[in-house]
C-alpha cells in the first residue's frame, strides 16, 4: 500500500471517529513499518506444525453439529508469520459463502480498521474461534467451542505472532479466559506465553454503535506502539 494510501486510511476513519479539523496531533497519523516475516523454526530438528498441516487435520469438520448447517469452513487468511493477529467469535453468512473470514460488512471494517495502523490484510492473520457459522449467528454454544478451540490454539502456534487482538467479548473471554465484558477487557495488554493480547469491540458493533470507534483506535496506537518496539 502507497503511502498516499495509508495516510487517506487514516484520515477516513480518524473521520468516522469524529475527528474533522485538519490539526489533528501528529502521533494519530501512523507511518507503516515493515513487516518482517520469520518463519517459525522446529525444536530439536522437527518441523513445526504449519496451518496447512492444522488445515488438513481438520479437513471436512464433523466433530461438533454445526457440520450440518455450514456451507464452508471458514479456517483462516493472511500471513502464516504475521506478527499480528486477529481473532473474531465466527463466521457470518457472508464469510459462510465465500469460506473466508471477515469478508462481510464488518470484515469490510476490519479491513479499514488494519489499514489505519498502515497495515494490510496480507500482512496479518485473521481467524475466528469457530470455524463455522452458528445458525442464525446466534453465540456459540460450549460443545462447539470445545471442538474448535484446540485448532484455534494451534493456528496462534503455527504463527507465532507478537500480538493477538481479540474482536469482541466472545473472542476476548474465551482466548483470555476471563468472564468480564469487552468494556472492562478491552485497551490492556495481557501477555501469556510469551505473547501480548488485547481485546477491543468487535466491528459487528461498531456498525451498530459507531461512536466506540474512537475507543478502537486508542487500542489501535497501543498496537502500533507496541509493533515497533
Amino acid at each position: 500500500m502507497s503511502e498516499a494510501r495509508e495516510v487517506r486510511a487514516q484520515l477516513e476513519f480518524l473521520r468516522d471517529i469524529g475527528i474533522r479539523e485538519v490539526d489533528i496531533d501528529p502521533d494519530d497519523l501512523l507511518p507503516r513499518f515493515e513487516v518482517k516475516s520469520t518463519p517459525p523454526e522446529g525444536k530439536e530438528g522437527h518441523l513445526p506444525v504449519t496451518l496447512e498441516e492444522i488445515r488438513k487435520d481438520l479437513g471436512e469438520c464433523q466433530r461438533c453439529k454445526l457440520a450440518g448447517s455450514r456451507t464452508k469452513i471458514v479456517f483462516g487468511a493472511g500471513s502464516p508469520a504475521a506478527q499480528l493477529v486477529f481473532v473474531g467469535e465466527a463466521p457470518g453468512s457472508e464469510e459462510d459463502r465465500q469460506g473466508l473470514p471477515f469478508v462481510g460488512r464488518a470484515g469490510q471494517l476490519l479491513t479499514r480498521i488494519i489499514e489505519s495502523i498502515g497495515l494490510s490484510r496480507e500482512d496479518v492473520y485473521i481467524c475466528n474461534v469457530l470455524k463455522c457459522r452458528p445458525p442464525n449467528n446466534r453465540n456459540p454454544e460450549p460443545d462447539e467451542v470445545d471442538s474448535c478451540s484446540p485448532f484455534l490454539r494451534q493456528q496462534l502456534g503455527a504463527v507465532r505472532p507478537r500480538i493477538v487482538c481479540c474482536l469482541g467479548t466472545f473472542a476476548a473471554q474465551t482466548v483470555l479466559g476471563m468472564r468480564a465484558p469487552i468494556s472492562k477487557l478491552r485497551g490492556e495488554f495481557h501477555e501469556i506465553d510469551g505473547v501480548r493480547y488485547i481485546a477491543t469491540f468487535h466491528p459487528a458493533y461498531l456498525l451498530r454503535n459507531p461512536e466506540k470507534k474512537r475507543e478502537v483506535w486508542e487500542d489501535m496506537k497501543r498496537i502500533r506502539a507496541e509493533l515497533t518496539l
